[in-house]
């Protein structure tokens, strides 16, 4: 229990704060979530756009302290090099097919 009025108000102030916090990271997670199901699906317009959406929510959640800058980066590049292996999978799938035919 807070003694003064100020650790009173710290106590409303962290709540508050937490509870922006695990919205932010809630929605950052799903944007992470629905990203990978299109580029496993093989959906790949809709996976970029959806990536450009996952890397905006990343940003503005290390920006806005949620995250740490290094963590939104690294997450952010890992989603970026899983869309780029899909990609290529997906191209060298056609010609894979066609030297065995």
């Amino acid at each position: 229990m807070p003694n003064t009025k100020s650790a009173e108000k710290r106590v409303r102030s962290n709540a508050r704060k937490a509870a922006r916090n695990q919205s932010v990271k809630s929605s950052v997670k799903t944007f992470e979530k629905k990203f990978l199901e299109l580029a496993t699906a093989g959906k790949l317009d809709e996976a970029k756009a959806a990536l450009s959406v996952a890397t905006s929510a990343y940003a503005r959640a290390a920006k806005g302290g949620v995250l740490k800058r290094e963590t939104a980066s690294r997450k952010a590049s890992r989603l970026q090099l899983h869309l780029n292996r899909v990609t290529t999978a997906k191209a060298a799938a056609p010609q894979a097919a066609a030297s065995k035919a």
